[in-house]
């Protein structure tokens, strides 16, 4: 028959047993995205460093492309602009700004036309940056729609005598096309951003540090669990032959 102590030795080694897998599993999963992470960042330096291309070469394989430059032309809206917000340029607090745009063979997309600071308030319009009329050719890193955050977000009022600020989703009107555009520069020099959209950090991160430190959680636990099991033979709640 088990005695009360024997079953408590059982049960702890049971928790210390599933606290080790945790731990190993956790440690798996750091070093994954770890993997990960360094996988996209060799992507993103290989593919910004490409010439640009026409993006009706492209547009069709956008997951394949994503952050190379393109170039394309057509028309801005500037009817139709969206603020992002929480975007953060030499530590200010600012929005993106996003203008739809209609290249000349019809497809309806947002280029991000970089930064801008906010304005007095959350509900005050910030000073952006005057959509250029008629036909333009830009040079723009192709982006995944995907990217773009899901919900609505502040929209410039079509009247700027006011501070109404009305609402737009990013995602509306785009069935068609999977991307957008981060701009770089254009046929106006006016179309330059003076905050273009950053290229992400490149770092590959603490990944790999945190799957050390997991493994190391994991040696402590069974260190633990060596010393319970010790004091428990000490003061006599198991018994010596019991192997736990």
């Amino acid at each position: 028959m088990i005695r009360s102590g024997e079953k408590r030795a059982i049960l702890k080694s049971l928790i210390a047993i599933l606290l080790i897998a945790g731990c190993l599993w956790a440690s798996q999963w750091q070093y994954h995205r770890g993997q990960d992470r360094s996988a996209r960042n060799a992507t993103i330096e290989t593919r910004i460093d490409i010439p640009a291309v026409d993006l009706a070469t492209v547009k069709s394989s956008v997951k394949d492309n994503e952050w190379r430059a393109v170039t394309t032309s057509g028309t801005f809206d500037a009817d139709q602009q969206i603020l992002l917000r929480n975007r953060y340029f030499e530590g200010k607090y600012g929005y993106a700004v996003l203008t739809r745009f209609t290249t000349s063979s019809g497809d309806s997309i947002w280029v991000d036309r970089g930064w801008v600071a906010a304005g007095a308030s959350a509900t005050v319009t910030p000073k952006t940056p005057p959509v250029p009329t008629g036909m333009v050719s830009i040079t723009a890193r192709l982006r995944l729609d995907s990217s773009l955050p899901s919900g609505s977000f502040f929209a410039l009022p079509i009247n700027r005598d006011d501070d109404l600020v009305s609402k737009l989703n990013a995602q509306s009107g785009l069935a068609s096309e999977n991307y957008y555009l981060d701009l770089i520069s254009g046929s106006l020099a006016s179309l330059t951003p003076t905050a273009p959209a950053e290229i992400p950090s490149l770092s590959d991160g603490p990944h790999l540090a945190y799957a050390v430190q997991w493994i190391l959680f994991a040696c402590l636990v069974i260190y633990g669990r060596y010393l319970i099991r010790k004091m428990d033979l000490v003061s006599g709640e198991v018994l010596p032959s019991k192997e736990l």
